[in-house]
């Protein structure tokens, strides 16, 4: 009965429409303890459900901020405790009945304790609600501009896991920028030296051809050859 999807719905109708809960009974629920606004840790905190009819049991329920509402214990009006898992005492609770008031205790209260306790009433096959208590831890984050770290709520300092997020993505976008180099400029320094080792054939070779075509056939005795002159003709 942890987490029951039907009182949940039941407890939205009433809070919704507090016409069902009839007009016949008020159930308040809050701290014994008056002045006391929020708990501490390891507190032993005590609440009541004060109920206008005595003759008839009251159930204490809490909705934790997740809004799952999970069952804590039945109070008989003989009385008669029936924890969660149909047990008769909780490590964690202890429930009392004196006249039509309903005790619930929490032993030491702790984070898994945080929520809004109710306090339900099953008369003539109506279901009768109280208001929510709130019941958290109080929130002091103080933020300090000089210093990277906060306080919670429970006094506990911590660094900002921000600036260890901002590191590490700095670090690794360095990295990435370092792998994208050398992907980048290792590939185009091996293109620039085939570039010039072809250049440097093309050009040996150029000379080679050069050299061969300018190179003529030298007379024997190191005179151009002449036409030989025609003989004169006597007439």
């Amino acid at each position: 009965m942890a987490r029951s999807p039907a009182l949940l719905l039941l407890l939205i109708l009433g809070f919704c429409c507090p016409g069902i809960q009839g007009q016949k009974y008020n159930m308040k629920v809050g701290f014994r303890d008056k002045s006391i606004k929020h708990p501490r840790m390891g507190q032993r905190l005590e609440l009541e459900c004060l109920s206008a009819k005595e003759d008839s049991g009251v159930s204490w329920l809490r909705l934790d901020k997740h809004g799952t509402l999970h069952f804590i214990v039945f109070i008989s009006s003989l009385p008669r405790t029936v924890f969660s898992g149909n047990k008769e005492t909780s490590t964690r609770f202890e429930a009392s009945k004196r006249s039509n008031s309903y005790w619930l205790v929490v032993k030491s209260f702790t984070l898994e304790d945080e929520g809004k306790y109710f306090c339900l009433m099953n008369s003539n096959q109506m279901l009768y609600f109280s208001p929510g208590q709130p019941v958290f831890f109080p929130v002091t984050t103080t933020v300090a501009s000089s210093t990277p770290a906060h306080t919670t709520q429970h006094g506990i300092t911590q660094t900002d896991p921000c600036l260890k997020t901002r590191d590490a993505e700095t670090n690794k976008e360095k990295k990435l920028n370092f792998s994208c180099d050398i992907i980048i400029w290792v590939p185009l320094a091996g293109a620039c030296l085939l570039l010039l080792l072809a250049l440097a054939v093309t050009v040996i070779a150029c000379q080679q051809t050069r050299r061969r075509r300018c190179r003529c056939k030298r007379p024997v005795n190191g005179k151009p050859n002449a036409k030989s002159s025609m003989p004169n003709r006597h007439v």
